[in-house]
């Protein structure tokens, strides 16, 4: 049995630890924050195979500039003076390639149903709900240009054994009893699923507490003490500590902490916004998305309904625009004509920071410089889809066993 530290509390983090637990270590896990929020909470909750195609994709580039100057836009890079930007754009400027896809829509599809797999098991094996249901996931479109886009992402999709059916609006309207729905038409990918994501982060991390995982929180790592090839000591602002193993699933943060390590981990937040409205009368059956909105529908357990949207590339950055908010609630009646959702107050309203990497692939690996560390970080909006994938993953690096897929498209030094 290791002694493994898990730096990081989100939901990549808890997988990584209800993973290790289960091979046998003794996992401590280190958080910055008290737990009581993060990008795991409020998300949309979505469990997606079918999103195939990362977020450096050509049109990315064009469509990003078009929305920039546009307040209310799903889509905003905050000019300024900052070198870790100006690289990430470069990565990404490069990146943003149809040879890239190529690549990248492989190594997303088997994490993704290593993912869901595990969260099948998860469902059956916890003594707890969740809320998981296959449901699938709708991609809702209202312009013809939106229509050809997505008519190329479902045929990329079934080509990679994600099954995709585009469908009219009355088939739409047949997926959705309670609610009113104007659209062009649709992709419905059937595999897809969802969970309600506060329930499974807060009863997990009480779970893992009852299996003996630590939680040292309000914790902030100040700096590593490194011999011969390993990690020796974490400094923080409550002590050392010291691991057999050590994991960094850091989120947004994950740059910053590599950058201690003399690791090049190119990272940027995009922060992105949600606001759940409680006890619908009539609710949403199937998540949704809006694409030419860029928003995410997910019901939720208690009979609510979540709404998220944005990505704001801002930096560390905590501040709420009431502006890209608003655009979210504009979008709902475009979508559901007769949902009457009054703009929420900031209290109401969630945000998370993503972490981005440039090519819009997870860095998941052992270090090739430092022996004793693994990697599990820069998921974007997919954290909480890949998270027990990810765990188990990680699991199997702590281990050194075979992982139970091929990993080298998310090699943690690649840039």
């Amino acid at each position: 049995m290791s002694n493994i530290g898990i730096i990081g509390g989100g939901i990549i983090g808890l997988s990584s630890a209800y993973y290790l637990t289960k091979a046998g270590h003794q996992v401590t896990i280190i958080e910055q924050s008290d737990l009581k929020d993060g990008c795991s909470f409020g998300n949309a909750g979505m469990i997606v195979p079918s999103h195939l195609i990362p977020l450096a994709a050509p049109g990315m580039i064009s469509k990003g500039i078009r929305w920039m100057f546009n307040s209310t836009s799903p889509f905003y890079v905050k000019p300024r003076l900052s070198g870790d930007l100006i690289r990430w754009g470069y990565h990404f400027y490069k990146n943003s390639t149809k040879e890239h896809v190529a690549k990248a829509a492989p190594a997303l599809k088997e994490i993704s149903l290593l993912s869901k797999a595990m969260y099948q098991q998860l469902a059956k094996e916890l003594p707890f709900d969740f809320g998981y249901h296959e449901r699938g996931l709708l991609m809702l479109y209202q312009t013809k240009e939106t229509e050809h886009e997505e008519a190329e992402t479902a045929a990329l999709a079934n080509k990679q054994g994600i099954e995709a059916h585009i469908i009219s609006s009355e088939e739409v309207q047949k997926l959705e009893p309670e609610v009113k729905v104007k659209a062009r038409g649709g992709v419905y990918f059937p595999g897809d699923a969802h969970i309600t994501p506060q329930s499974l982060v807060n009863q997990l991390m009480t779970f893992l507490k009852e299996k003996h995982v630590k939680f040292q929180t309000s914790t902030t790592v100040q700096d590593f003490v490194i011999e011969s090839g390993k990690i020796k000591t974490i400094q923080t602002d409550q002590g050392d500590f010291s691991f057999d193993d050590l994991v960094i699933a850091t989120g947004s943060w994950s740059g910053l902490l590599a950058a201690k390590l003399d690791l090049s981990l190119p990272m940027q937040a995009g922060k992105g916004y949600s606001f759940t409205i409680p006890n619908m009368e009539k609710n949403v059956r199937t998540p949704s998305i809006f694409l030419e909105a860029r928003v995410a529908v997910t019901p939720m357990m208690g009979n609510s309904l979540r709404f998220g949207g944005t990505m704001e590339i801002t930096g560390v950055d905590h501040s709420i625009s009431m502006n890209r908010v608003k655009g979210i609630v504009d979008s709902i009646p475009r979508y559901y004509p007769e949902l009457n959702v009054p703009m929420p107050k900031v209290d109401e309203i969630w945000h998370g920071l993503r972490p981005c990497s440039p090519d819009g692939l997870p860095y998941i690996g052992r270090s090739k410089k430092i022996a004793n560390l693994v990697l599990a970080t820069g998921h974007s909006m997919m954290g909480l889809s890949l998270g027990p994938g990810t765990g188990k993953l990680v699991s199997e690096l702590v281990n050194q066993e075979k992982t139970s897929i091929g990993i080298d498209a998310f090699t943690p030094e690649r840039f």
